[in-house]
């Protein structure tokens, strides 16, 4: 193949990137925004020695789940890689792409049909990069070029007036954005974060150069938006890809946002993990629960437990269990801890830590919630060492989920079905969900 190159293709399948893949010469060549089934005519834009990428010409004959994509920063953004097909194919896209990981993995499992619910409208959460002449967006695929784009069919539809006002007042006081070039300016990211109730929790991530017309903007903003409980400032000074620091203050109404979940309250601050999709992340938490099989008397770990979201859900259902919940970030376990008391739960206890390096004690069932990287593999051997019944483990990652299912296997811990849940659709990412039962007596 040479570059510029044309060829006619039948695209046969399509990765969580939103690539369709064909082949060429016997080379696969990846598509963006191609669609399983479309004929297409391509032309090739890189040829690397094992594969190569070329981009859509024309389309001969599209693909039965090609729709159009209904937004119009879709093919720039990259953020919704699957906007482009049906939804109902994006779900079963999904499921095998959890097959996928598990077959790579070698461990042999049942995928159920992947759990879904509304594909737009569910983000209770956005954080907007900040550019300049105070743009916000997203960032193009593998770049921080910013897609301007304040109002994405994604989120909560009470986040676009409130981000429009505040590029305003912003602008107004002549605050200048960050720039990773030099490490300059102030703002870096816009941070929404909304309740069920539609309240509003407003964070601005900025340096920590000073910020005097902080405190004047926070009130304006909280004037003009009534349903904005919360404005916060986040320092991060960090040259780096992460979003939020590890210091907040606030600068005008409540320190945390209230919201309800799984029929409690919880009080959540900027720094805690909490699911971006209220909905399906009550029919995870649900369907986590259900694998359990909770017994009276059960003693539960709920390790990365976040603000404590799925140990509460599960304490407050069974009074006679006991729950103890490891966090690292200080800021979530004081928030999970004031959930209990919130919730008048008296059967839950949360600790500050690192699950991986936990040294556990005795535990029944254990609930797993790590990040992308998965659990460390001495953290496998810790809980296969006190003999768990069950564990419950939640990821967002099916790589790392079947990589760690293989481990627990290996120290006798079979697992049941596995279940996607979309939490995030019309993206590339998919949550899944699987009980590993002890098969092996110590």
């Amino acid at each position: 193949m040479k570059k510029n190159e044309l060829f006619e293709v039948e695209i046969t399948d399509l990765n969580n990137l939103g690539n369709g893949v064909c082949r060429i010469e016997g080379k696969a060549v990846f598509v963006p925004r191609a669609v399983d089934g479309d004929i297409l005519r391509v032309k090739i834009i890189k040829d690397a020695k094992d594969y190569a990428v070329a981009r859509i010409v024309e389309v001969l004959t599209p693909s039965p789940h090609r729709q159009e994509s209904g937004c119009a920063v879709s093919n720039r953004c990259g953020g919704c890689v699957y906007r482009h097909i049906t939804y109902a194919h994006e779900t079963e896209l999904k499921r095998n792409y959890v097959r996928s990981a598990f077959r790579k993995a070698g461990v042999k499992v049942e995928v159920a049909p992947t759990l879904s619910g509304s594909e737009s409208g569910y983000r209770n959460k956005v954080q907007y990069p900040v550019g300049e002449g105070m743009t916000v967006g997203f960032y193009a695929p593998r770049s921080h070029d910013i897609i301007p784009c304040g109002d994405c069919a994604l989120q909560k539809s009470i986040f676009t007036p409130i981000i429009a006002t505040l590029q305003t007042l912003l602008g107004e006081a002549g605050v200048k954005p960050y720039r990773e070039e030099d490490g300059s300016g102030l703002v870096r990211h816009l941070f929404l974060r909304a309740s069920q109730s539609g309240e509003v929790m407003v964070t601005l991530v900025t340096t920590s150069r000073p910020f005097p017309a902080a405190g004047k903007i926070a009130e304006k903003l909280r004037a003009a938006h009534p349903r904005v409980v919360s404005v916060v400032r986040n320092y991060n000074d960090l040259r780096s890809n992460v979003i939020l620091g590890d210091r907040c203050e606030t600068l005008s109404g409540a320190d945390v946002l209230t919201d309800t979940l799984c029929g409690l309250t919880f009080n959540l601050s900027p720094l805690s993990f909490y699911q971006v999709n209220h909905n399906m992340a009550e029919v995870l938490y649900r369907k986590a629960a259900e694998l359990a099989e909770l017994r009276a008397g059960d003693r539960i770990a709920d390790l990365f437990c976040g603000a404590g979201t799925i140990g509460l859900s599960v304490a407050a259902m069974y009074p006679d269990i006991s729950l103890i919940g490891v966090e690292i970030i200080p800021e979530a376990v004081e928030n999970a801890k004031e959930n209990a008391r919130l919730n008048g739960i008296e059967n839950a206890t949360f600790i500050c830590g690192d699950a991986n390096a936990a040294e556990l004690t005795g535990a029944d069932v254990i609930f797993l919630d790590p990040p992308r990287k998965g659990c460390e593999e001495s953290l496998v051997k810790e809980i296969a060492a006190i003999h768990p019944r069950r564990v419950v483990y939640i990821s967002c990652n099916p790589d790392t989920l079947a990589r760690d299912v293989a481990r627990f296997a290996e120290v006798g811990y079979a697992p049941g079905v596995v279940y996607p849940v979309d939490l995030f659709p019309r993206t590339g990412h998919v949550e899944s969900v699987v009980c590993l039962k002890r098969q092996i007596q110590q």
